[in-house]
């Protein structure tokens, strides 16, 4: 039988992070945070932004889900190689000095709704993503925009027809990278105010990241008109599901030339007709994917009264020039888009708001935002230089591959010298 021994070497599982806070500062996060938002207390021994931030990022690739669970982490690496790691109680007390005031709008009903936009934040968020290259003047890009619903049980979190209180942020996203956020009350409709917020984010993106939207994505939450016309005015091409339009199922049912054809596994017909109930002077094109109810229902009744049922889903574009499967595969595509906000809500703490008020917890969405804004280029940096990364890679794998490996520091030369137990050099080349 094997004998079992208690060792009290201070050895630390989680070796890797010092590589990754060496990134954080070479890839100049730090000093962006620290220029945009200021010097943070009187004296040099203040903790700066650049720490706040360190200092949850390294929790979060450490496992942990709470702000809290940085405390796990601060007796072994706070002050030892240049690194400083805040409390909880710090890294509270900065975010919600970062907050701002709600802009309360009212609605035709005479009913108020409190919408969060911090124009300082949403600045940084691109700040970020232009110190690490990851948004560049010039790059023309492809603009997904969404509402998450975020349930909370919060002092001023709204009940919402997800059948919980909670707030409902919406969130502009360019493939992984999230690029503008706004936060809003969870009782909100979603188009309320849609189109301000939309024109906001195509500004910031236009004037402060000198990009240019190609193409813009959305479901049928954005389907109005004065979402797009906003819309229209700032790219190039977009593609918006409209909702089911009972108004044109005649025109549907009575349309002969259907193009037989197959989306993924699915086979359907497509057509395409010009849609001139609103902007007609816009000249849009509503794409219709027709489908059996029998494929979408295998227990469905075979045959209606009028024959072969189906189910019509449309797509709002003014793109002319693709064909009808490309233009559903294309806005299909969006479904991976909506997969940064499981990666937000399970990797980097939005299912764990720490806050009591939505001005306070719009913060926290951005610093995490910039956080996994951050990862992603982590992943770009390292992954091609170890097995089993790559840019798909959620936290629990990068945890695993990367960050765990044994670690203990010793005093070497009068420096500390960190002892990493394994055969890899990455750590190494990284640290070089």
């Amino acid at each position: 039988m094997a004998k079992i021994q208690l060792k009290s070497d201070n050895i630390n599982p989680f070796g890797g992070l010092f590589s990754i806070f060496n990134q954080f500062d070479r890839s100049g996060l730090r000093q962006a945070i620290d220029e945009h938002l200021g010097r943070r207390g009187a004296t040099r021994a203040a903790f700066t932004h650049g720490d706040v931030f360190a200092s949850m990022f390294g929790s979060y690739l450490c496992g942990g889900d709470c702000i809290e669970d940085v405390m796990d982490i601060k007796p072994f690496w706070d002050k030892r190689g240049g690194i400083r790691v805040c409390s909880s109680d710090v890294i509270l007390r900065t975010l919600r000095n970062l907050s701002c005031g709600n802009v309360s709008y009212e609605s035709d009903r005479k009913k108020s709704y409190a919408f969060n936009v911090n124009v300082k934040m949403n600045s940084l968020l691109l700040k970020c993503l232009a110190v690490t290259g990851q948004l560049k003047p010039g790059d023309r890009v492809n603009l997904d925009f969404d509402h998450q619903f975020i349930a909370a049980d919060k002092k001023d979190a709204k009940y919402s027809y997800k059948k919980a209180d909670g707030y409902f942020p919406g969130v502009a996203t360019v493939g992984g990278l999230i690029v503008g956020v706004e936060n809003r009350d969870g009782n909100a409709n979603v188009k309320f105010h849609q189109a301000d917020t939309l024109e906001r984010i195509f500004i910031r993106l236009e004037e402060q990241s000198r990009v240019t939207v190609q193409n813009f994505r959305a479901d049928c939450g954005s389907f109005s008109e004065e979402i797009l016309r906003t819309v229209a005015a700032h790219c190039e091409r977009f593609y918006i599901r409209a909702s089911n339009c009972h108004s044109r199922r005649t025109e549907f049912m009575e349309h002969a030339d259907w193009t037989e054809t197959a989306i993924g596994e699915q086979k359907c017909g497509v057509a395409s007709f010009k849609f001139d109930t609103v902007l007609p002077g816009m000249n849009l094109r509503l794409v219709v994917q027709r489908t059996r109810v029998t494929d979408e229902d295998p227990e469905a009744e075979p045959e209606g009264i009028f024959g072969t049922e189906y189910v019509y889903r449309c797509i709002v574009t003014n793109d002319w020039d693709s064909p009808e499967r490309d233009v559903i595969t294309y806005y299909n595509q969006r479904g991976a888009s909506e997969r940064n906000f499981d990666c937000q809500n399970n990797d980097f703490g939005w299912a764990h708001l720490p806050f009591s008020f939505l001005n306070e917890n719009t913060v926290f969405l951005f610093a995490t935002a910039i956080l996994k804004n951050f990862y992603l280029h982590l992943l770009d940096v390292i992954g091609g230089r170890v097995k089993g990364l790559d840019m798909t890679a959620r936290l629990k794998r990068f945890l695993r591959t990367f960050v765990i490996v044994p670690a203990k520091w010793i005093k070497s030369g009068r420096r500390n010298v960190l002892n990493l137990y394994t055969k890899r050099r990455i750590y190494l080349e990284l640290d070089c």
